[in-house]
């Protein structure tokens, strides 16, 4: 299994350097792009939707966390020469695996990307074993824990089934909670086997399937009011759970 990346750096040296220096395939990487500003990044990230984005934050067009905000990214890497933290609190926001400082040692972008794969890895195996769970309903819906005898994470499961249409994830469940995101993040983990954006997704994708069975709605309306950003990343992550897209699963579902 090889995962995708796209790499944006304005710096042509720093960004050339990268793309020969580091050792994809060993990564279990492919490199399918690298953009010089952040527009450029923001077409080719909306275009080629790769598993991992690395981008410096300061680029011509719009910066990198900008770009990052306008694109369904799951996990990206951060490359700066700037230690500013409001930065860095924008980069946990968006849900930034790493902040690494500039110049990168490339020993320890490899190391970064490493961990980043094996984190991908479990998350799939999460997805894998969620395909394989089914409730007895006509439609092929996820089975989900709704009451896990745990006041946070039954509140938290409250949040989403409220707020699932809107542009929310962890930081506003947290916020909500008067939590920390880490701790919310680490307990729901640990109560229900599965992250929070993770069963964030998998609710919308269960919703998804309901509004299926109305024929007057199109894909990107189902998107939308699944709270899922583009119709493009509602069709990635929707194959993720049922391996196949959107599109496919009602023709294959037509006569609910």
């Amino acid at each position: 299994m090889s995962y995708t990346v796209v790499l944006v750096e304005d710096e042509k040296i720093v960004r050339d350097e990268l793309v020969e220096s580091i050792n994809w395939d060993k990564l279990g990487l492919h490199l399918v792009g690298a953009a010089g500003d952040g527009l450029e990044g923001e077409a080719m990230i909306k275009k080629l939707e790769p598993d991992i984005v690395i981008t410096d934050i300061r680029l011509p067009g719009i910066d990198g966390l900008e770009m990052l905000a306008r694109c369904s990214v799951d996990h990206a890497v951060i490359l700066s020469g700037h230690t500013d933290f409001s930065y860095m609190k924008t980069a946990i926001r968006l849900g930034v695996f790493d902040y690494l400082l500039k110049p990168v040692d490339d020993d320890e972008l490899e190391q970064t990307l490493f961990k980043l794969v094996q984190r991908i890895k479990e998350e799939d195996s999460d997805y894998e074993r969620l395909k394989k769970t089914r409730t007895p309903s006509g439609a092929e819906l996820i089975a989900l824990p709704h009451a896990v005898n745990n006041h946070v994470v039954d509140n938290a499961i409250g949040f989403i089934a409220t707020n699932y249409g809107k542009p929310v994830g962890l930081q506003e469940a947290a916020q909500f909670l008067g939590l920390s995101e880490s701790h919310l993040s680490r307990l729901f983990k640990e109560v229900t086997g599965l992250n929070f954006l993770q069963y964030l997704n998998a609710w919308r994708v269960n919703k998804s399937i309901d509004l299926m069975k109305d024929p007057k709605l199109n894909i990107g309306e189902i998107a939308t009011q699944c709270g899922f950003p583009t119709p493009g990343y509602f069709a990635k992550i929707f194959k993720r759970f049922a391996g196949v897209t959107p599109t496919q699963y009602r023709d294959e579902h037509s006569a609910f």
